[in-house]
């Protein structure tokens, strides 16, 4: 009798479909970073006040951009948090992942993962075979196709973001898309 031997197919929940804010914000704000790099962890800081001023007004997701030359252990830090994310623990993981950026080594990788909540018994042995590897690769060849070739790098309302990654720079940028959309609005009601 023969047994079916063909490896079963996963769902993977990609980062894409995780934002963080009111659904309905009228500006959406994408970060495509690195777990290791000191700028995105500078942004990390940046980002979480500007969810907290823009509550309502602004939903955030965090795309990977792993610079594996530079940061030999972001490629597994961001397969972690996919990882994590598939038990809906995204951002608690991704929060551990910038607080804990000088230690990410596989065994502290799924220490992370079970403070962060994250309950799946296989999660090391998922993570040593790459299962969330090209789900990461999908987010660096998308920021790829954008134009992006350094991180942290910024979209507002799916523009790039060319000026300074700083709270003042972003805010005002997140103004002017606001002060956007309300006249987009506003046209509509018009018609």
């Amino acid at each position: 009798m023969a047994t079916n031997n063909k490896p079963k197919l996963v769902e993977i929940k990609p980062p894409k479909d995780i934002w963080v804010g009111s659904a309905d914000a009228p500006v959406s704000l994408v970060e495509f970073g690195d777990y290791e790099s000191e700028a995105c962890a500078k942004a990390h800081e940046i980002v979480k006040k500007i969810m907290e001023d823009y509550e309502g007004r602004v939903k955030f997701n965090f795309r990977h951009f792993p610079l594996t030359q530079v940061h030999q252990r972001a490629q597994k830090a961001a397969e972690a948090s996919v990882g994590a994310a598939q038990e809906g623990k995204f951002w608690e993981m991704h929060n551990l992942l910038f607080a804990h950026r000088r230690q990410l080594g596989s065994v502290s990788l799924r220490e992370y993962a079970r403070e962060a909540g994250a309950k799946d018994k296989n999660f090391l042995p998922k993570l040593v075979d790459s299962l969330y590897g090209w789900t990461v690769r999908n987010d660096l060849l998308e920021g790829l196709d954008k134009g992006i070739r350094d991180i942290p790098a910024f979209l507002i309302n799916n523009e790039i973001y060319t000026g300074k990654v700083t709270y003042p720079g972003l805010s005002k940028a997140i103004d002017d898309a606001l002060q956007s959309s309300k006249k987009k609005t506003t046209v509509k009601q018009r018609a």
